[in-house]
């Protein structure tokens, strides 16, 4: 289920549900070689643990959600796109885009220079796009493009081709990027939440790769989710272990399997079409057949769900969300 529920026992990250991440895309701009399209999703708006809708607010304005990217394939942040947050406390919220590089990229915080200020956060069915310095951007409510038989994988992996996500919406960040901005050739990208609520910046998720963090950090996943692909070797063990009980995998292919996996990145040239896991992931993407396949040893290859109906042409690319929530905010 993506990074859908990648808290404890499929719960939230610190149980909030607006930390949680759920999917990173990264394709090239349709008509437009000169730019990328970047989408980073969170905020599900439904739970599995606990069951039933999330929090209406859209993004906590004490979390900064970041774009970590790679540039020169050594695993650590040369380039950081940092998104914060006001409160809904009006019925509406704002957010701020900021760019950091080199030593900054790499580490904690909410500072940078700023691209974007005051963009308005859709909660409506209609977008409203920021545009600034050769940068679109949008934040707001979105139908959820993931596909998946979320029930049948909780039941032992036996599907039914019912898609959980098929009338889901979650909280999209999609940043329309000039190429020039992110760096020449091969880039590794991942997203991450921090947490501010203590008064000090704690992450709180990260991830790149679909299902990873879900289903195969075992009893490590706090620290999973706290770490760095840079220190992603000492995960492979775990993952390891992992495929060896649901895929059959002898100890030796499991290892082979589970470096493969990590570091926890998605590679992406913005020069080559998207096609996940080789470059980027596109929206259409049919990742979960991928990793079922992949975490099974072959014995299951589908789950029988396809991609949704409602993707868009053009920027934001996400469709309209199912469900307007500004009246709930207003009234909350």
């Amino acid at each position: 289920m993506s990074h859908h529920y990648s808290g404890p026992d499929f719960g939230f990250p610190h149980g909030d549900a607006r930390l949680d991440l759920t999917d990173l895309y990264a394709f090239p701009k349709p008509g437009d070689v000169g730019k990328s399209i970047v989408i980073m999703n969170v905020h599900p708006s439904a739970g599995v643990n606990p069951s039933g809708p999330t929090t209406a607010e859209a993004f906590s304005p004490k979390a900064v959600y970041e774009l970590k990217i790679d540039t020169d394939g050594d695993t650590v942040a040369d380039i950081a796109y940092r998104v914060s947050f006001s409160s809904s406390g009006s019925g509406a919220q704002t957010a701020t885009l900021r760019r950091v590089e080199g030593e900054q990229a790499a580490g904690i915080g909410d500072g940078g220079q700023t691209i974007i200020e005051g963009a308005p956060v859709s909660t409506e069915r209609e977008a409203r796009v920021t545009e600034a310095g050769g940068y679109r951007f949008f934040a707001g409510w979105r139908s959820d493009p993931f596909f998946f038989d979320t029930q049948g994988a909780l039941n032992n992996l036996q599907f039914t081709g019912s898609d959980f996500f098929a009338e889901a919406d979650v909280c999209s960040i999609v940043l329309e990027i000039p190429n020039s901005a992110l760096g020449v050739g091969k880039l590794g990208l991942w997203h991450r939440t921090l947490d501010g609520a203590t008064g000090n910046w704690v992450q709180a998720d990260r991830g790149a790769r679909p299902s990873q963090s879900v289903f195969l950090t075992g009893t490590e996943k706090g620290a999973y989710l706290a770490g760095e692909p840079a220190d992603d070797a000492r995960f492979v063990a775990v993952f390891a272990h992992s495929l060896e009980h649901t895929g059959g995998y002898t100890p030796e292919e499991a290892t082979r399997v589970a470096r493969t996996l990590l570091p926890d990145i998605l590679f992406y040239d913005p020069r080559l079409p998207a096609s996940y896991p080789d470059n980027g992931r596109a929206l259409s993407d049919d990742v979960m057949d991928m990793f079922i396949s992949l975490i099974t040893n072959g014995k299951i290859t589908r789950d029988n769900v396809g991609p949704h109906k409602d993707l868009l042409a053009s920027f934001p690319y996400l469709g309209a969300p199912h469900k307007a929530r500004s009246a709930e905010l207003a009234a909350a």
